[in-house]
């Protein structure tokens, strides 16, 4: 498994691709897959089928994955992209901002 450095519930923006710019909230992240799904970017039309959950069936707008290479975390004390690092305080893992050196 690859350890990754975002967590589902940071808040992201991405930083390439057709939603470059975009922020919102990690709802999933997909460790195998190297992907996360993003509240409200990579919306995609989903067709359904009418059923007991949905009876009206219809088309519905949902988040899409999104590759982990493009989305970079945000710093909460700065309000920028920042890179993630990983130390040891005490006898725990921490992750910390590399702008503001801050514990996330």
């Amino acid at each position: 498994m690859i350890k990754l450095k975002i967590k589902s519930g940071d808040i992201v923006r991405v930083i390439a691709g057709d939603h470059k710019g975009a922020e919102g909230k990690v709802l999933r992240v997909y460790r195998e897959k190297n992907k996360a799904i993003v509240e409200g970017v990579n919306m995609v039309s989903k067709h359904t089928k009418p059923s007991a959950k949905s009876p009206q069936g219809g088309i519905v707008k949902k988040e899409a994955s999104i590759q982990i290479s493009n989305i970079s975390l945000i710093d909460p004390k700065t309000k920028e992209t920042t890179r993630v690092g990983i130390r040891v305080e005490g006898d725990k893992k921490v992750r910390f901002s590399k702008k503001s050196n801050q514990v996330l």
